[in-house]
């Protein structure tokens, strides 16, 4: 329920020239005679409203109209629910509520609340009906104002239903792009998973099989598509050639830089020559391209199983780590190099390193140097040695699998910034 206003009789016969004029303000009560204001501003009762004073509620039934004389009101609907609209806000000279006068029922359309201190004039039924025995024409100016409100509610109806139409609009094209979005991003990510196959389909799926040596090989890429590769592969009946590469960069450029680079090496391998004399040739590829942003870092061996000699060139790769049957690193020669695909002319890290019997050679990128673990500490070179020296006399696939479990452990369930690949050859006392 409303709360109950306070409301006094006036008790005055002085009619102040204030409220006579605020009558005559009122389209409906602007041509009454002189004599007829002053009566009603004498005989209408007066009610004081506090700030927050609720008048009236919707639905509730009513039999009077109010004026207001000074102060303002808020019209609302829905008052005190999620839906509450504010329809109109009254002052001085306006009146509301004169709707319950002419509906059968009488139920208030809304509900009217003080917005600041305000003073009305009540006119209730029994009022209205002697002002209209009184003077007939109040009621041709009464319907006059009604169709005015009619109109322009009518109007504002249609002013919301247009902004909602266009609020429906907007939405429907938002959702129609978000939908585009999301069908390109599912193709986006369809051809990403068919990148991601054909970029693994390159890596070699059989080893090469020898008594008493083998080989392992592995490669997680941070994204969908990486840009490190490795390949093992038979030259002929007693080398094996090993390759690992490590393309500037990641994603989709890097992992086509990654495909071209593999497929010029793998072939050059094929044509005959030496490691270093196949990275030059690959690296005078490379500088054609004219791509000066990509550029790779790469080691091709030749593995011989004969003596057990392991032939290699190093451009700007991580250089590999060799440990004994006894799990102690044997210290490796090295020379400057640079990366493929910089400069025409770069020099080459050429090497020739025999693999003991029970030793283990590994070959890796710098994504495993650089994994980190949740608190930034990276995994690092040491730690590289120490895990690979505790796997000593395992085959190279348990090693392989032995180095990426230690770097799965050690990182948990921090974000991996780098592709991480690795290639073991392990000579099982079969060599030489």
């Amino acid at each position: 329920m409303a709360l109950k206003p306070k409301t006094r009789s006036k008790t005055s016969p002085l009619v102040s020239e204030e409220s006579l004029d605020l009558l005559r303000q009122m389209p409906l009560l602007s041509e009454l005679p002189l004599g007829e204001l002053k009566y009603l501003a004498y005989t209408l009762k007066r009610l004081t409203l506090e700030p927050d004073t609720i008048v009236f509620r919707e639905s509730e039934i009513g039999d009077s109209f109010y004026i207001v004389i000074d102060g303002s009101l808020d019209v609302i609907m829905g008052i005190g629910t999620q839906d509450e609209k504010l329809l109109a806000t009254h002052g001085p000279g306006q009146y509301f509520g004169e709707m319950s006068l002419f509906i059968l029922d009488g139920r208030r359309s809304a509900s009217v609340r003080a917005r600041e201190r305000s003073h009305l004039w009540i006119m209730n039924r029994d009022d209205f009906d002697g002002l209209l025995d009184r003077q007939p024409r109040v009621a041709y100016a009464m319907v006059k104002v009604l169709s005015d409100r009619l109109r322009n509610s009518d109007n504002a109806a249609f002013n919301d239903l247009r902004e909602k139409n266009r609020q429906l609009q907007t939405a429907y094209d938002e959702l129609k792009t978000a939908q585009a979005q999301i069908i390109e991003k599912e193709k986006l990510e369809k051809e990403l998973q068919l990148a991601a196959e054909i970029q693994m389909s390159i890596l070699p799926r059989d080893l090469p099989a020898l008594q008493g040596v083998d080989f392992g090989g592995h490669m997680d890429p941070a994204r969908s598509v990486g840009g490190d590769f490795y390949d093992i592969f038979w030259l002929d009946e007693d080398r094996v050639g090993l390759l690992i590469g490590d393309v500037a960069d990641k994603g989709v450029p890097s992992a086509i830089f990654m495909a071209r680079t593999h497929a010029l090496l793998t072939a050059e391998s094929l044509r005959g020559g030496g490691p270093g004399e196949v990275l030059r040739s690959v690296n005078t590829y490379l500088t054609r391209l004219d791509q000066g942003d990509l550029f790779v870092t790469v080691i091709y061996g030749i593995f011989d199983v004969r003596t057990g000699v392991f032939t290699y060139a190093r451009a700007g790769h991580e250089l590999p780590v060799l440990v004994s049957d006894l799990g102690e690193a044997m210290e490796l020669p090295r020379r400057e190099s640079l990366a493929l695909g910089l400069f025409p002319d770069i020099p080459l890290d050429e090497q020739y390193i025999t693999i003991p019997a029970g030793g283990t050679l590994l070959l890796f990128t710098d994504g495993m140097c650089d994994c980190r673990s949740p608190q930034g500490e990276a995994f690092g070179h040491e730690r590289i040695i120490a895990t690979l020296s505790a796997l000593r006399g395992l085959s190279a696939r348990l090693t392989c699998e032995g180095l990426v479990n230690a770097l799965l452990e050690f990182r948990q369930d921090a974000a991996q910034d780098d592709d991480v690949t690795l290639v073991t050859l392990h000579n099982g006392k079969g060599l030489p």
